[in-house]
């Protein structure tokens, strides 16, 4: 069955200890969410300053993204994991301090949400590389599925919506004390991970055989990366579809992280209980249409109902600057966020079916750097944009270009004939490479889902 299947990861221990902390750290990140845009709020900044904020920690995750991959292949994942919740945990807990004192700046927060970026550059490389080493291979599937339904429901809809009632019931400053508390009790757990065994390096019998070892790693570590750029640059649909992906970042993500709130207050006259309740609405949405999604056959048409839901659930942003009533925001967040539910899993699959197994991690760190490269960008111009422009222009405009630019993806890179021309729904397992697939350990899922929100 489906839903035991789900649950097997579950049997093993150290699977339990890092699913468990990791559940309680995301959920934290969903109240940091909150709390972070009114403690900027409560500090006398506006969407400029919330931008600037926002901004830093996304520049703190792209700048980062690529040796955060390197350290998960050189390093005990392990104690890399633990050391960044334990520095999750640092810049929280000074953050908490300062605000209960009287003496947080606005700056204060820049720089932890650069640090929180940071680490979550590293940390989910390492998560990513641990797995196959607490799990057998026919689990880690499920693992990556358990975590693309939790991440929605604790990151986007009950963190959110706790840190929303702690900022209306105490203050921005409690709900940081909150999230201090996520952070102390994922670390601790985190402590009960095992050491895991990693594999003798080559060539450690002399210093002159490890430094000619290095030189061949540097050369295989350039070779690798443009045999993975080359791959995707020449495969239509993943080249197009990570254009797209860019597309609607830039102008997606930055109105709704940045410029919302300001709906919310502005518009609607809502507090940070409203706006952690339309950031749950979001979430919900993508967890029902994900676990909705997973439990269908893929679609025959697979690339065309990715990018249409895609394109067509960006419709309903571009009315947010105008909408004068919750029910209606609700509606067009919960539409937009089951909608990426929908792409993300047909993503996640097309990544692990289409792509050939000695090029999958490349490409799918390449997804991962792409897909976030112009996050800090949207970040940044969202606040000055609403300076200069009536912010019903701005949600109209990424409301509508990123369905008119999935349409123009679609055409240049023939997905219609190519999904047809490489059929998945009787499960063969079709590559576009025109090598063989060499052995390797399985592939993760695509992690736009980490991130957009």
């Amino acid at each position: 069955m489906r839903s035991l299947r789900a649950l097997r990861p579950f049997a093993h221990r150290e699977y339990r200890v890092l699913i468990t902390a990791l559940a309680i750290s995301i959920f934290g990140s969903g109240m940091w969410a909150v709390a972070m845009v009114y403690e900027v709020i409560h500090l006398g900044g506006g969407p400029l300053e919330l931008s600037l904020v926002a901004a830093a920690g996304s520049v703190g995750l792209v700048a980062f993204v690529l040796a955060g991959g390197v350290a998960a292949d050189r390093l005990p994942q392990r104690l890399l994991i633990i050391a960044v919740e334990g520095a999750n945990l640092a810049v929280i807990a000074t953050v908490s301090g300062l605000a209960m004192a009287g003496w947080l700046q606005l700056w204060h927060l820049a720089l932890g949400a650069f640090v929180l970026g940071v680490g979550a550059a590293f940390f989910f490389p390492a998560y990513s590389a641990i797995l196959p080493r607490i799990l057998p291979a026919e689990d880690l599937l499920a693992a990556n599925g358990m975590e693309g339904t939790m991440r929605p429901i604790l990151q986007q809809a009950a963190g959110p919506a706790v840190g929303g009632i702690l900022v209306a019931a105490l203050s921005p400053s409690h709900a940081v004390t909150g999230v201090a508390v996520c952070h102390l009790l994922a670390f601790s757990i985190l402590n009960f991970l095992r050491s895991q065994p990693r594999p003798e390096a080559p060539g450690t019998g002399s210093s002159k055989a490890a430094d000619a070892v290095q030189t061949r790693a540097k050369t295989a570590l350039l070779r690798d990366l443009r045999e993975g750029v080359s791959y995707t640059v020449r495969t239509p649909w993943l080249l197009w579809t990570l254009l797209w992906a860019c597309i609607s970042v830039l102008f997606l993500i930055g109105p709704i992280e940045v410029l919302v709130p300001f709906v919310v207050r502005d518009q609607l006259g809502g507090d940070s209980r409203m706006f952690g309740f339309l950031l749950a609405v979001m979430g919900v949405g993508g967890a029902v249409a994900s676990l909705a999604t997973a439990s269908f056959p893929l679609p025959r048409r697979y690339l065309s109902v990715m990018m249409v839901s895609w394109g067509a659930g960006s419709l309903p942003i571009a009315a947010v600057g105008i909408m004068d009533s919750f029910w209606a925001l609700a509606a067009a967040l919960f539409i937009f966020g089951a909608t990426g539910g929908v792409g993300m899993v047909i993503w996640g699959t097309l990544l692990q079916r289409r792509v050939p197994p000695h090029l999958l991690g490349r490409v799918s760190s390449l997804d991962f750097f792409v897909s976030l490269a112009l996050m800090p960008v949207s970040m940044a111009l969202a606040g000055p944009a609403a300076e200069v422009l009536p912010v019903w222009l701005i949600f109209l405009v990424a409301g509508t270009v990123c369905p008119v630019m999935a349409v123009v993806a679609m055409v240049v890179a023939r997905m219609p004939a190519d999904e047809l021309a490489h059929p998945l729904d009787r499960g063969d397992d079709v590559a576009d490479a025109t090598a063989p697939a060499e052995a390797s350990g399985p592939g993760q899922s695509g992690p736009k889902q980490r991130g957009v929100t």
